[in-house]
């Protein structure tokens, strides 16, 4: 009877080392932060975020540096503001431009955050006008297909 106590706690012991296992890799390789006060957060202004979602990747130079942790509807004016989780090592300028990017021809969306030189950082909270929306491939070669594209 001793015995089979002790296998039986060897092995929930097992288990649950296991488990923490799993969750500590899903979180590092899903790119989680640990905690806030490694990261901090601005939000970016965007007429039009077709594509991008909540966990999208934010890259500098091709680089993941953060995600985007929230998308919100402005009521009044319909533009769109990209909550942006960026590290504290990153200090970005008040002249940097973020436009959504396509990786690939009809891959995923992300932010790939270009730094501006005015030397003025953007405070934790800060907001980046900054912005370049989504290009609809699927409108532009509808449109193409359709002979409605301008010159």
């Amino acid at each position: 009877m001793y015995n089979s106590r002790k296998q039986e706690f060897a092995v929930g012991a097992f288990v649950v080392v296991g488990l923490l296992a799993a969750i500590y890799l899903t979180l590092s390789l899903g790119g989680t932060p640990w905690s806030s006060a490694d990261s901090y957060n601005i939000r970016a202004r965007f007429n039009d975020v077709t594509g991008l979602r909540e966990g999208s990747a934010i890259r500098v130079s091709g680089v993941k540096v953060g995600v985007v942790s929230k998308l919100e509807l402005d009521r009044e004016t319909f533009a769109v503001w990209a909550y942006m989780n960026i590290p504290n090592w990153l200090i970005l300028d008040d002249d940097s431009i973020a436009p959504v990017i396509t990786d690939g021809l009809i891959g995923d969306k992300y932010l790939s955050v270009l730094p501006g030189r005015s030397g003025i950082p953007i405070e934790p909270g800060g907001d980046l006008y900054e912005t370049e929306s989504a290009v609809d491939l699927e409108g532009l070669i509808k449109n193409f297909a359709f002979g409605s594209v301008e010159d």
